[in-house]
């Protein structure tokens, strides 16, 4: 698959953040080129193909935003078992409110969202996770911080009502990760940020999703603490068959990860490709890859 070596890893994975940079362009003038994107559009049976004909998790048309303003104006998405998908494009273009309108936190308007062929559309958040297996990973530092990590662990599990449950869940997720074992009875406030990182995404695994909406993992982390939260998303993916949908702000490095990467400028999906297309692809480079 794009973005993976032949042996299974990640394909540059070494290199991110890497690369040469070409020279600055404005705010103003991303937005400008950005929308001559739009002109050419990309048919649904182009998202079909890219995801291998596997309808996993399939968007259809979605409107949707924030009481009445609206943001998105008909997106479509298709992504399959086991892959990722990276959001791109320039600010305000909708990539944080598909994550949102997929685990039920806006207004949506028109349009479907299938979970296995299921509508999950309109589905509380809590359904979604508890029934539908989708959980969120949030972009800001949502760590309890004068919780233990074993009680933000168990923050994850707040759906499930048997305490041996419970207990045997957070124990799973201890096991998967030696390093937060270790803490386990210490606050969350002692953590470095990439441990803080790991024991967001931690929390989100109690429940054992099979997909994740992951809002850009690597905001405010030093670049060797970006590195173990990729590779701990590489496992999921690979190891686990963890359908990973991700918004990144640091595209060249979501793009590195990403079997699939979308570009939505202005509410509207403007290209997509293979994570390795759109990291060739010279639009695509001067517009969100610095050159």
């Amino acid at each position: 698959m794009a973005g993976r070596a032949p042996d299974g890893g990640v394909s540059g994975y070494g290199g991110y953040g890497g690369g040469e940079l070409g020279a600055a362009i404005s705010v103003e003038q991303v937005a400008r080129e950005s929308a001559s994107l739009l002109e050419q559009g990309v048919p649904r049976e182009r998202l079909a193909e890219l995801a291998g004909g596997d309808d996993y998790l399939r968007i259809d048309g979605l409107v949707a935003g924030y009481g009445r303003m609206q943001i998105l104006h008909g997106i479509d998405l298709q992504v399959g078992r086991g892959q990722s998908l990276c959001l791109i494009g320039p600010n305000g273009a909708g990539k944080s409110t598909v994550l949102h309108a997929i685990y039920g936190l806006n207004t949506i308007t028109g349009g479907t969202i299938r979970k296995q062929g299921r509508d999950i559309t309109r589905m509380h958040s809590a359904d979604k996770l508890r029934h539908a297996g989708i959980a969120y990973i949030l972009q800001d530092n949502s760590v309890f911080p004068d919780m233990t990590v074993e009680e933000n662990l168990q923050m994850g599990a707040f759906l499930m009502r048997d305490k041996a449950a419970v207990r045997a869940a957070v124990a799973g997720v201890l096991d998967r990760y030696p390093r937060l074992a270790e803490r386990r009875t210490q606050p969350a406030h002692v953590l470095s940020g990439g441990e803080r990182r790991l024991l967001e995404i931690s929390r989100a695994l109690v429940m054992d999703p099979d997909v994740l909406l992951v809002d850009e993992p690597s905001i405010g982390l030093e670049p060797r603490f970006i590195d173990m939260v990729f590779e701990i998303l590489v496992d999921l993916r690979d190891r686990e068959r963890k359908t990973i949908v991700m918004v990144e702000q640091n595209a060249r490095k979501g793009l590195q990860f990403a079997d699939l990467g979308y570009v939505l400028v202005a509410g509207n999906l403007a290209l997509a490709g293979s994570g390795a297309e759109l990291l060739d692809d010279p639009r695509v480079g001067r517009l969100f890859l610095g050159g």
